[in-house]
C-alpha cells in the first residue's frame, strides 16, 4: 500500500512518502505555451522562467492564496509529481494526503480533492495546515493541553489553538511570502522610483529582510528599471527599508494572531502563556519575526526547527497513521 503526503503550498509543493522522508521539494510554478496550453516545464525549471518568458510562453502559479486558482494546470503538475516518483517505488495508486489551509471553502477543499484523484490518486485526503504543521513540528497535539501555532506560509498565514487533536480556535489570512515581496516591491517603486520584479523582491527579502532594525544594518544592490527615465539602475537598500515595507503585511498576520487569542478559552490560553507559541512556515524565516512576536503578543514565540518542512512532514506523519488521525485530521473522499 502506498501513501504519500503533499503540501501544496503557494510557493513550493512538497512531497512526503513515509518511511523514506521528503523526495520532491520544488517550486509551485507551471511553464505554458500560451497557443494551445500545453506544460512545457514544471517546478524549478518553469521558476527561472518567471518574468522573463517571450509571448509565447506563459509561466504562472496555479495556485494562490494557498488554493487552487487554476484547475487544469494544479491536476498537471500533481501528475508529473506524482508520476516523477515512480522513479522511486512503483506506485500501486497512491493515497494522497493533501495540506489545505483552514480558512478554505467546501468547493475549495473538493477542488483539491478532485485533483488529487485526477492525477490518479487512489483515495484523496484534506488536512488542516495548522495541525500537519503542529504535528510535523514535533507537537502532541493529540494531548488536553493547548498548543497554539502560527503558520507563515507563501499564500496564506494560519494562527491555531489546538487541544485533543483538532483546531479550537483558528484564524486563516491570506497574506504570507508572497505578499512579502509585493510589498517590498510597491515601497521600491514608491520611495526610490525603481520597478523590480518578483525575483528580485524574494532575493531582497532573503538575504535583509527583517522586522525589527537590527542592530547591524545589512544592505543590497538592486537593480531595476527607473520608472522616470525607463532605463535601468541599480540603488543601495537597507534593511531598515525592509521593517518599514513590511510592516502592513506583518500588522496583518499580528491581527489575526491577536484574534485567535481572543477567542481561546481561558484554560487553553493559560496553557499557551506556559508553553509559548510555536512558529512554521517560509514567513518565519525573515529576520526577527519571532521576537517582534513575542513583544507584541507577550507569550515567548519561537521557531520550529526546520519551518519549512513542518507542514510536509506533519501530512507525510498523518498519511503513515492514517488510522490514528482519521478522527481528528481527516475530511475523507
Amino acid at each position: 500500500m502506498r501513501r504519500l503526503g503533499i503540501d501544496l503550498g503557494t510557493t513550493n509543493v512538497l512531497v512526503y512518502i513515509p518511511k523514506r522522508g521528503i523526495v520532491i521539494n520544488e517550486p509551485c510554478v507551471v511553464a505554458l505555451e500560451a497557443s494551445n496550453n500545453k506544460v512545457m516545464a514544471i517546478g524549478q525549471e518553469a521558476k527561472e522562467m518567471l518574468g522573463r518568458t517571450p509571448e509565447s510562453i506563459i509561466a504562472s502559479r496555479p495556485l494562490k492564496d494557498g488554493v487552487i486558482a487554476n484547475y487544469k494546470i494544479t491536476q498537471a503538475m500533481l501528475k508529473y509529481f506524482i508520476n516523477k516518483l515512480s522513479g522511486f517505488v512503483r506506485l500501486i495508486k497512491p493515497d494522497i494526503m493533501v495540506a489545505v489551509p483552514a480558512g478554505v471553502t467546501s468547493t475549495e477543499r473538493r477542488a483539491v480533492i478532485d485533483a488529487c484523484i485526477a492525477a490518479g490518486a487512489k483515495n484523496a485526503y484534506v488536512i488542516k495546515e495548522p495541525i500537519a504543521a503542529a504535528l510535523g513540528a514535533g507537537i502532541p497535539i493529540a494531548s488536553p493541553s493547548g498548543h497554539m501555532i502560527i503558520d507563515i506560509g507563501g499564500g496564506t498565514s494560519e494562527v491555531a489553538v489546538i487541544s485533543l487533536g483538532d483546531i479550537v480556535a483558528s484564524s486563516s489570512v491570506r497574506v504570507g511570502g508572497n505578499k512579502m515581496d509585493e510589498a517590498i516591491t510597491n515601497y521600491i517603486r514608491k520611495k526610490f522610483n525603481l520597478v523590480i520584479g518578483d525575483q528580485t523582491a524574494e532575493d531582497i527579502k532573503i538575504k535583509i529582510g527583517s522586522v525589527l532594525p537590527l542592530k547591524k544594518e545589512l544592505k543590497i544592490e538592486v537593480s531595476g528599471c527607473n520608472t522616470i527615465t525607463g532605463l535601468p539602475e541599480s540603488i543601495m537598500i537597507s534593511s531598515n527599508d525592509i521593517v518599514v515595507a513590511l510592516r502592513d503585511v506583518i500588522n496583518e498576520i499580528v491581527s489575526a494572531v491577536k484574534s485567535v487569542l481572543q477567542k481561546t478559552p481561558p484554560e487553553l490560553a493559560s496553557d499557551v502563556m506556559d508553553k509559548g507559541i510555536i512558529m512554521t512556515g517560509g514567513g518565519t524565516l525573515v529576520r526577527e519575526i519571532d521576537k517582534l512576536f513575542t513583544k507584541i503578543t507577550g507569550v515567548p514565540c519561537q521557531i520550529a526547527e526546520e519551518p519549512l518542512l513542518c507542514v510536509v512532514k506533519g501530512t507525510g506523519i498523518a498519511v503513515e497513521n492514517l488510522d490514528a488521525y482519521k478522527k481528528s485530521v481527516l475530511w475523507a473522499k
